[in-house]
């Protein structure tokens, strides 16, 4: 008789052990990406530069991942950043700038709730400076991967 009462506070316990366990495996990682040319520039760049920037955002633990590749700018990259608040077109300041810049850029930050929030509606960009562009040579809308 006493091994039946136990069953059932055995059971339970088992099933939130596991809950417990399999939580950090629920976070859910989204896939963003951004195609940098100088057309996207504010005001545009004629440039043979280009690239593409692969993100992956950890949205429990608020981890942004990030991996940039471009080519054929006219010069080293001088500076490389993530900028926004803003819509595609308009310029913002950087707020996540890039330490590493030659290609490929790769590197992670954790962003505040209101950066991740930015994030997920498509108000960032990413730019990659020459000295003959100081503004910008290359720049990419970030947006949702499909």
């Amino acid at each position: 008789m006493r091994t039946q009462s136990f069953l059932p506070a055995l059971s339970a316990l088992a099933i939130s052990t596991a809950f417990l366990f399999a939580s950090p495996a629920l976070a859910a990682m989204e896939k963003f990406k951004a195609t940098l040319d100088g057309s996207q520039q504010s005001p545009p760049v004629t440039t043979k530069g280009k690239g593409t920037a692969t993100f992956t955002f950890d949205t429990t633990k608020k981890k942004l991942n990030w991996n940039v590749k471009y080519s054929g700018l006219s010069g080293p990259a001088t500076a490389a950043h993530i900028h926004g608040p803003t819509a595609m077109g308009e310029n913002a300041d950087p707020v996540i700038p890039f330490k590493k810049l030659k290609s490929p850029i790769k590197g992670s930050e954790t962003l505040t709730d209101a950066q991740a929030a930015d994030l997920e509606a498509g108000k960032y960009y990413v730019n990659v400076h020459t000295k003959a562009n100081p503004n910008g040579e290359v720049r990419g809308q970030i947006e949702k991967a499909k």
